[in-house]
């Protein structure tokens, strides 16, 4: 193998490699005659069918495995030569290659990065906490008393209110014809709830039970129904009853309704959740602030191709999320702040695997369980859609392994950096990557772009 570097420039590389043609027929033989040994031929004794005869019928098929094999044997001995850690897969062209000449090849590639050594116990980041308050306790006791929504039948003849229970029947028709799912009976309209055609439930407010309307309105552009979507519409409505939330008392029987013996014990799980609850947004900021710090203290050229790579796939998404929206193409003045967005991604990612390479952090299953367990609570009655989607989708897989894998790095690495309490109120630890002063942006102010940032 003749090995010739083109160029050595940043992080590509480019070389030249000539297999001699004495050697591509050396393993044309072998590869021939151990065909010969499996085939049977018409005519022939197994095994005994002449080479002459095995290369007209099989030897263009043969010469294709023969220069798969050699130009992948030959690019891993290249790497292992050069001491070579590809970024992505290389580019491998055929140069030249005729039967009884030499086989001529280029191979592109891009090389991954020497990562700058980091002394984690000099990056400082802000942890910022809450601790769990009575009035916190109060008022999640006060929503779970809300989501019970006991409903009670309004005995005065009173028109209705934003906040009431519609019983409504009604018709929908759009151009004086009815439309699919346009029709309901008896159907509970929250008002003000927001969950019919924008203007509708305004027009239900001020009705008494036994009265009837025609409610006119517009389907927004955007509505999921295409036929519908822009078009003016008429309802025939009629209020069949008029009903009320019922208040629910924050009290034992509230308690033992929620499975616990007494409304102490209920403050008790709920103050438990909630510091759970905290305690993980916590870390997420935690985790934010590292990345965040590690991306303004460590610059370093990474491949163009997974920059490349990782721009296009943010793109993409993008792209859907506008689509779903209603709208056609996202705004191409913003490309530049996602290339950023990608160099940033790409940067992270490898000082995050330099660190679980070299301190042999690996995602084992117990880790993965964990994840999918933690990820299946958030949808009961779907759990084994989970586990049977990860069993069976290796991008999934591979996905996951990735999330648990960066996880179990940056844990490992919060307990190496310095940490500075910083307690707010409830209100601000959800909402501290909210502040446009706590955004990382570029320019030092919000954006979309910095908004779509996940690392």
């Amino acid at each position: 193998m003749k090995v010739t570097e083109n160029k050595a420039e940043g992080l590509k590389r480019d070389y030249n490699i000539v297999i001699a043609s004495q050697d591509i027929a050396t393993k044309f033989d072998e590869e021939l005659k151990e065909v010969g040994k499996k085939v049977n031929l018409s005519g022939f004794r197994p095994g005994k069918a002449p080479l002459p005869f095995l290369k007209k019928k099989y030897g263009d098929s043969i010469m294709g495995e023969v220069l798969d094999k050699v130009i992948s044997d030959s690019v891993k001995a290249l790497f292992t030569e050069q001491e070579i850690k590809p970024a992505l897969q290389p580019k491998v062209d055929i140069v030249s290659f005729k039967e009884g000449e030499d086989l001529e090849f280029s191979v592109k590639v891009e090389i991954l990065p020497k990562i700058p050594p980091i002394d984690f116990s000099k990056i400082k980041i802000k942890k910022v906490y809450s601790e769990v308050e009575e009035k916190d306790i109060d008022k999640a006791l006060s929503d779970l008393a809300k989501s019970r929504r006991d409903t009670e039948a309004v005995k005065e003849a009173r028109e209705a209110v934003k906040g009431d229970i519609a019983v409504i029947d009604f018709v929908g028709s759009v151009g004086g014809k009815e439309f699919p799912g346009g029709t309901g009976k008896s159907f509970p309209l929250e008002l003000g709830s927001g969950s019919f055609i924008p203007g509708f439930e305004d027009q239900v407010i001020g009705l008494k039970a036994g009265e009837e309307k025609v409610i006119k309105v517009k389907f927004p552009d955007n509505y999921h129904a295409k036929d519908l979507a822009g078009k003016d519409a008429e309802f025939k409505v009629s209020l069949k009853e008029l009903r009320c939330l019922k208040p629910t008392e924050v009290n034992e029987d509230l308690a033992k309704a929620f499975g616990q013996e007494s409304l102490s014990k209920l403050r008790e799980v709920i103050k438990g959740e909630l510091s759970r609850e905290y305690e993980s947004i916590t870390h997420s900021h935690l985790k934010r602030a590292l990345l965040d710090a590690l991306a303004e203290q460590y610059h370093f050229e990474v491949p163009e191709g997974m920059k490349d790579l990782e721009f296009s796939n943010i793109w993409k998404q993008l792209e859907q999320e506008e689509q779903q929206k209603g709208n056609k193409q996202p705004d191409e003045s913003l490309k530049s702040e996602y290339q950023d967005i990608a160099d940033r991604r790409v940067r992270l990612g490898l000082i995050l695997a330099e660190v679980g390479n070299s301190e042999n952090i690996q995602a084992n299953s117990a880790d993965i369980n964990r994840f999918l367990l933690a990820e299946a609570s958030r949808y009961p009655g779907r759990e084994k859609m989970l586990f049977d989607f990860y069993s069976k989708n290796e991008r999934f897989r591979d996905s996951i392994q990735a999330q648990v894998f960066e996880d179990k790095v940056v844990s490992y690495i919060l307990e190496k950096v310095q940490t500075e309490p910083h307690k707010v109120s409830v209100e601000d630890l959800y909402s501290w990557y909210d502040k446009e002063e706590d955004k990382p942006s570029k320019k030092g102010k919000k954006t979309k772009a910095s908004e779509a940032d996940g690392q």
